[in-house]
């Protein structure tokens, strides 16, 4: 970009560092929301679009003898064309060739880095999806991907420092260029098509190359108006499944059903009843931007958190038998059970963040230790054979393999397949999240971060439990502090992004549950910038 002239109109000043979230760019994309103003503008998105070009020009060391490819693709939501085409601009600019997508899943857009096909211009250099999850219509944001996988905080941090100078230095020539898109020069391309395809082709491997393995089985689908809706036509379908009773296909960005969310009470309720309703075979759901995914059986039990990570790490071990599987911090002590003394294999409880669970599989892996699935209770799970991508589509995959598989070999029909196969796991009869929140403002900080303070908050509970011989510290820890006793066990750790510090608790009744949160309250009741009245509410009873 050109340097600054004096008839440069005066642009919002932008904290470019803020949008950062994790390994995600997140923003305010739509007005309308009191309180929430636009962060993610036209020209802030063109300037993160061309940052991510030059950023990949370096790591790609392109010398000029051929210009790179990027792809873009966007869920449903409502500021998603507005920020294709800021997108499309940005990346033009800096002398890259553009391949638009449309509506498209994240995992679809890391797949055409990997995906060999001159018809569909793959495989592309980098991609850039834009979507925010599952959250709500009015915010918007931006992932990142080469051949390698997404790309990390570090990564993400450097392409905002590079954006915030493109933005300081933004001609008045430069910001009319927003009034037009670079139309020759974008090539649109239908992936899905391609991504669905080698996804059904998974799938009629497994079950010995039957062209409709899945004939006989009603299956439906909740894609919670989400981009999720493909799975129904271009996958289900083609392999003879009944999809009836499927819902929220239509993308619609304002979610106007349930927040499209695996995770979400409300959106487990609608695809459970849809279940129910229809009596299915199955049940599927997916996220916003279908990276995330839960099931359901035939008879309405849910299939997500633990279950899901029991199910898939069954499906794992047979195939992988001792290996290791990772996950988040707040997996339940029955999933360690039943991975370890059912299944065995050997259960890995690292930290909270999809990222961080799949970089450590990868980890363990170039250390000597065979590790083929990281999976997080939100529904984020990867498999090695699928490059370490967290991928629901490909997860659910997975799980109709196993369904097409057994009904060729004639193990029988319907989800007690998979329900048999976590046949054992122990559920907590009582299960709580209270999210403890840090006063940034509060004389106590004496002008610390919210992370240190967080830090001493989980260093003095620490401390004190060294003196109850009820409860026992989890002598492998990764991420604040996990502690057993009364029937259960609790976990209070530091937000990875928030000023907050989140509180699971799971035991056999509620009152053992009262007794942990009894004992965390006795500690961190001294900390006067930490607002404990959710954990003083449970442990009271009200």
């Amino acid at each position: 970009m050109a340097a600054a002239s004096s008839s440069t109109p005066m642009l919002e000043k932008v904290d470019f560092l803020k949008l950062q979230n994790g390994s995600d760019i997140r923003g305010v994309a739509i007005g309308g929301v009191e309180g929430e103003p636009v962060s993610l503008t036209e020209p802030v998105t063109e300037a993160i679009a061309a940052a991510f070009a030059s950023w990949l020009l370096e790591k790609k060391k392109a010398d000029g003898s051929r210009c790179l490819r990027v792809s873009i693709g966007h869920d449903s939501r409502i500021s998603a064309q507005k920020l294709q085409d800021a997108v499309s601009r940005g990346i033009f600019a800096a002398g890259l060739n553009v391949v638009q997508y449309g509506l498209a899943s994240t995992p679809a857009m890391f797949n055409s880095t990997l995906t060999k096909d001159d018809l569909c211009l793959c495989p592309v250099d980098g991609s850039v999806m834009i979507t925010a999850s599952h959250l709500p219509y009015n915010r918007n944001g931006f992932k990142f991907f080469t051949n390698s996988g997404g790309l990390g905080k570090a990564d993400i941090k450097d392409i905002l420092e590079r954006a915030s100078k493109i933005y300081e230095n933004f001609t008045f020539e430069d910001l009319k260029k927003l009034e037009s898109k670079p139309a020759d020069s974008v090539k649109k391309v239908d992936y899905m098509t391609v991504y669905t395809s080698e996804l059904v082709e998974a799938v009629r491997i497994a079950a010995g190359n039957m062209e409709k393995p899945l004939e006989g089985f009603h299956i439906v689908v909740d894609a919670g108006n989400g981009a999720g809706g493909f799975f129904t036509s271009k996958v289900l379908e083609p392999l003879g499944a009944l999809t009836s009773g499927s819902q929220f296909l239509d993308p619609d960005g304002l979610f106007p059903n349930h927040i499209p969310n695996p995770e979400d009470k409300e959106a487990m309720k609608a695809i459970t009843q849809a279940v129910l309703n229809n009596k299915a075979d199955l049940g599927i759901i997916f996220d916003t931007d279908v990276d995330r995914s839960a099931a359901v059986d035939s008879s309405g039990r849910e299939i997500n958190r633990n279950r899901l990570i029991a199910l898939m790490s069954a499906i794992v071990l047979e195939e992988h038998p001792g290996t290791t599987i990772v996950t988040d911090s707040v997996t339940s002590d029955g999933l360690t059970i039943f991975i370890e003394k059912k299944l065995g294999g050997k259960h890995h409880r690292f930290k909270r963040g999809y990222k961080n669970v799949i970089d450590e599989a990868i980890r363990l892996n170039s250390v000597g230790e065979e590790s083929h699935l990281a999976i997080e209770t939100s529904g984020h799970g990867a498999l090695k054979e699928n490059h370490w991508l967290d991928d629901g589509a490909y997860l659910m995959v997975k799980i109709l393999n196993k369904l097409a598989s057994a009904k060729a070999s004639g193990q029988g029909t319907g989800s007690k397949v998979l329900t048999d196969m976590i046949e054992g796991l122990e559920d907590p009869e009582f299960a709580v999240e209270l999210r403890l929140k840090i006063d940034q403002n509060h004389t106590d900080l004496r002008g610390g971060s919210f992370r240190d303070y967080g830090e001493a908050v989980i260093k003095h509970l620490e401390n004190t439990l060294d003196s109850n011989p009820k409860l026992k510290k989890a002598p492998v820890n990764y991420e604040g502090v996990r502690v057993s006793g009364f029937g259960g066990w609790f976990l209070l750790r530091l937000s990875l992004h928030d000023p907050v510090l989140p509180l699971n608790i799971e035991a056999s009744s509620e009152d053992d549950a009262v007794k942990l949160g009894l004992a965390v309250l006795t500690a961190v009741k001294e900390f006067p910038a930490l607002d404990i009245s959710s954990l003083t509410k449970f442990v009271q009873g009200t």
